[in-house]
Order: structure tokens, then C-alpha cells, then sequence
């Protein structure tokens, strides 16, 4: 852990005066705290400014930040029902994996997507992680099988097709 001095100075009387004109300084520095000071101002640009103005940092220009589209209920719902039936489809294939549980397994999943989609979804860009997390989390805890298999197919087909879908469906809704 660093030392909370960040340098050490000891003045020492000089040897001689002859040998040695000025005092002795002996500066210890811990080399991850050395700061480098920014190179100074040329004083033609700090004549007209105030102490206190050159000593503020700069900004471009105001900070823009992208705001999201409103939520669209009837989109999130148009989603979930085909997310619903492309998940039947992906997952029937491996009854193996899931028994008599597949339906189970898949209202899991559809419950989680649909919930991220009425609330957090908000158009490309916004697609997150955590849903799937959670239909992992979720199908574990009700003791369903293949809760990695289920989570892993429907984020990958989230990923495939959420953002297109919004795209699409912006594109024909009137503006």
C-alpha cells in the first residue's frame, strides 16, 4: 500500500560553501504518486481570463445525451408471442433436455422477456443481459431442466432479432 506522503524533504546545512552553494534537498517520491501538472497556459491566452477561469478545466460543449423512445406495450407484446412460439420451436427439439417440463420451462422465460420488454426495452441498444441472467436464476430455482440451454437459445434469439423487430416495426408505424 502507498505511503500517505506523497514526498519527504529534509534539509540537511551544506557541506561547504565552496563545494556546495546552495542547501541540500533530498526529495523521496513513491513513483504511482507522481502527478503530472498539465503544461501551463501561454500568457497571451491567460490575459484576458480571470485566476479562476484559467483554473477551471475546459468543456466542449454541453453534454448530449440520447434519449430512448417511450416503452410500446403493443410491441412488447407482438415480441413476447413470437418469442414464445420461435423458443417452442428451438427447445422442442432437445425434448430430451427438458421431459414434461418443457412448457414449464418455457412460461419461465416468456414471463422474464415479457417483463423486460413492458419495462426496460426501449429500442436498439437497450437489449441487457440481466433478463436472461434472471430466466437462468429462475428456472434453477424452480428446479426445471436445462435452465442453461433455455436461457443461452433465447438470448441468442434476442440478440438475433429484438432490435431488427423494433426497426421494423418503427418503420411502418406512422411517425
Amino acid at each position: 500500500m502507498a505511503s500517505s506522503s506523497c514526498s519527504l524533504v529534509c534539509n540537511q546545512p551544506p557541506l561547504s560553501p565552496a563545494k556546495n552553494p546552495t542547501p541540500t534537498v533530498l526529495i523521496l517520491r513513491t513513483a504511482a504518486l507522481i502527478l503530472h501538472r498539465p503544461p501551463p497556459l501561454p500568457l497571451s491566452c491567460c490575459s484576458t481570463l480571470s485566476v479562476k477561469q484559467s483554473l477551471t478545466p475546459r468543456r466542449a460543449s454541453h453534454h448530449q445525451e440520447y434519449v430512448y423512445p417511450d416503452l410500446i406495450p403493443e410491441f412488447a407484446d407482438a415480441e413476447t408471442r413470437k418469442f414464445k412460439s420461435e423458443l417452442f420451436k428451438k427447445l422442442s427439439k432437445d425434448r430430451d433436455n427438458f421431459g414434461h417440463d418443457l412448457d414449464a420451462v418455457i412460461d419461465v422465460c416468456v414471463e422474464v422477456f415479457s417483463n423486460f420488454l413492458h419495462s426496460e426495452y426501449g429500442g436498439p441498444g437497450t437489449l441487457l443481459v440481466e433478463p436472461f441472467t434472471d430466466m437462468f436464476v429462475a428456472l434453477k430455482e424452480k428446479k426445471l431442466p436445462g435452465a442453461p440451454v433455455a436461457a443461452r437459445v433465447s438470448l441468442l434469439w434476442a440478440q438475433s432479432y429484438v432490435d431488427h423487430d423494433w426497426e421494423a416495426w418503427h418503420s411502418k408505424s406512422p411517425k
